[in-house]
């Protein structure tokens, strides 16, 4: 393609300015170039925590939104995943202690479907069996923070540091801990999508049955 023919298509595109959700304050992401706003819906922003709060100690933590819906030139977002940088958790392990993981599903009140990956970092070694209670309270923890949140308030427990707070203050009761993360969490589902797959399991059993009974 010639450079008169780029610069003809490019003349042809317009800039949509990209704003967050309203849980954080709309603030601006950044600008992407289309043609039409049905290219625009579907594209992923990321930035960090601390670019949106100011805060220069938070940019080890990512932030990822999705466009969703475009309206004249800006475009607007949801939030689908924070996860923290590698680097910050490469610095977080430390030779001698133990590192715990966990990788749990949840639903929020308002049908969310969300997988949430916290991370414990003792002070020494701990054995397995206190590993194993250590990754047990990360998942009453998660599962009892989705069970009284939305999505929104869910994230904000997570950004605001309330959670993984939770779990350190129980947790340290099995073994000294250095530090509690939530590393990752991912929007799985919608609850429009939550309800279609209740629907397409429902007709799945329903059909189970019918054969069932002819049987």
């Amino acid at each position: 393609m010639s450079e008169r023919s780029v610069s003809k298509s490019r003349e042809q595109k317009r800039w949509y300015t990209v704003l967050a959700p309203e849980q954080f304050d709309r603030q601006e992401l950044g600008e992407t170039l289309a043609e039409e706003p049905s290219e625009v819906v579907g594209r992923t922003i990321t930035t960090t925590l601390g670019e949106l709060t100011g805060d220069s100690g938070a940019n080890n933590t990512k932030l990822t939104f999705k466009i969703t819906d475009v309206g004249s030139d800006t475009a607007y977002t949801e939030f689908i995943t924070y996860e923290l940088t590698r680097d910050y958790l490469r610095s977080l392990v430390r030779r001698g202690a133990s590192k715990v993981e966990a990788s749990i599903t949840v639903l929020t009140t308002d049908d969310y479907r969300i997988r949430v990956q916290p991370v414990a970092l003792t002070t020494k070694k701990a054995d397995r069996s206190q590993e194993k209670a250590i990754r047990r309270v990360m998942i009453d923890k998660v599962h009892a923070a989705a069970e009284e949140r939305t999505f929104e308030a869910f994230v904000d427990a997570i950004v605001d540091g309330n959670l993984s707070s939770a779990i350190y203050g129980e947790a340290k009761l099995i073994y000294p801990l250095r530090r509690v993360e939530v590393q990752k969490l991912t929007l799985e589902a919608r609850p429009s999508e939550v309800a279609a797959e209740e629907e397409a399991a429902v007709d799945v059993d329903a059909d189970e049955v019918a054969v069932d009974a002819d049987e």
